[in-house]
């Protein structure tokens, strides 16, 4: 690998239908981000009550319209695609960006835009366009991956909701106090601090047993949350608890328009997206470290990065960052294919985070070196949306590998 190769503004050219705006959706966020989202504030955000920096959501949010990016401009947003906003994604993820916008706009923003009333949406989607209004999706089961059907066999079958056993949110009607939730979810994303709750929760008996989304408000009675310690610190999780607390039903409790469990799912392959673009992101963000580290740091006399082994296993590095790179796009345009292209960053980030704390050597085993920061953010990734081999065993069975595979075995 020639180590003057250049993996920074270059590696994100593409072709095709909007590739000029998105690259220039690259463009401004990295420049805001080099200057405010360094590795030192971004330490210093996460250790924050917020979790974030909200000095910096409001200037991406105010000047750059971030969480309005794919939605409608009926309800405030930009009205771009989910391309561009995997394109920001991108650069969020090259700096480890804690912020609101994966919980609230690639996972809540989409059920409601999809579940909602009309008077929910136009309530709720101009102000988390604006970023006035943050969210979090909380479901019970401690697998958000399997709420949104990235893993797990078959259709979604609303399982892990609590089917009416304990360890799940409960849904029941009280006589002039509506909806009322009980139970509890882990692992909520960015939950502590979230403005709005979308809960979902079991309700019925065997007859008519269903999952069905909710809304909970921040001051709701009954409601305590609680910010867990992560191994990522930059994806901020929390414990949410509800003791018969009031809730609204998101959308109605009918035949009109997608099922809940429909809806997760459909709201699963635009998250996975997005999450396969920040990876891609945190990957090339911690091979230009190591290149750069490599490129100054001498050892007999000569810089480390120079050694055919080094180069080797950077060029390694590079043809997996590429190879994800182009999952991730394709999976922005087809989303469909969003869990395998998933897979794919994930496995990519996982094999540059590991690389680059050894290519740091001493200085990189050291736990406060920003190289674990990717590390970390790649083993915490597979622990909330994977691992990477169920991720491809989902794919494959949805492709209908198996049966094939089950009907030739049968036929010999």
């Amino acid at each position: 690998m020639d180590m003057d190769t250049d993996t920074g503004d270059a590696g994100y050219a593409e072709d095709g239908e909007g590739a000029g705006e998105r690259d220039e959706i690259r463009r401004t966020l990295r420049a805001l981000l080099t200057e405010r989202a360094a590795p030192d504030r971004v330490k210093a955000a996460v250790r924050t009550e917020a979790g974030h920096d909200p000095d910096l959501w409001a200037q991406l949010s105010r000047d750059l319209g971030l969480p309005g990016l794919a939605l409608p401009a009926a309800y405030g947003g930009v009205g771009c695609a989910l391309a561009e906003l995997s394109a920001a994604c991108e650069e969020t993820g090259r700096a480890l960006l804690p912020s609101p916008l994966l919980a609230t706009c690639g996972l809540v923003a989409p059920l409601v835009t999809a579940v909602g009333t009309p008077a929910q949406r136009t309530a709720l989607l101009p102000r988390i366009a604006d970023g006035s209004l943050t969210c979090a999706l909380a479901v019970p089961g401690g697998s958000l991956a399997t709420a949104l059907g990235l893993v797990g066999a078959g259709r979604p079958t609303g399982d892990w909701a609590g089917g009416g056993r304990s360890g799940g949110v409960q849904a029941r009607t009280a006589p002039g106090a509506g909806w009322l939730l009980y139970g509890e979810a882990a692992q909520v994303l960015d939950g502590h601090r979230a403005d709005l709750l979308v809960v979902a929760a079991h309700t019925g008996g065997f007859p008519r047993s269903r999952t069905l989304l909710f809304l909970v408000r921040a001051d709701a009675a009954g409601l305590s949350r609680r910010r867990q310690t992560t191994l990522d610190e930059t994806r901020c999780q929390a414990r949410v608890e509800l003791r018969d607390c009031p809730a609204e039903l998101l959308g109605t409790d009918g035949a009109d328009g997608p099922s809940a469990l429909d809806a997760l799912a459909t709201t699963g392959t635009w998250a996975a997206a997005l999450i396969a673009a920040e990876a891609v992101g945190a990957a090339e963000g911690a091979l230009e470290r190591t290149v750069a580290y490599v490129r100054q740091r001498e050892q007999f006399g000569r810089a480390i990065g120079s050694f055919q082994a080094v180069k080797h296993r950077l060029a390694d590095l590079y043809v997996s960052t590429r190879a994800a790179r182009s999952a991730a796009s394709w999976a922005a345009r087809h989303p469909a294919d969003a869990g395998l292209a998933l897979a794919q960053c994930l496995e990519a980030l996982r094999t540059v985070g590991a690389e680059a704390v050894q290519l740091h050597g001493g200085i990189g085993f050291t736990w406060e070196h920003e190289a674990h920061l990717f590390f970390k953010r790649a083993a915490a990734d597979e622990l909330l949306f994977g691992p990477v081999h169920r991720l491809r065993a989902h794919a494959a069975e949805a492709a209908g590998l198996f049966a094939a595979a089950e009907r030739e075995a049968v036929t010999r």
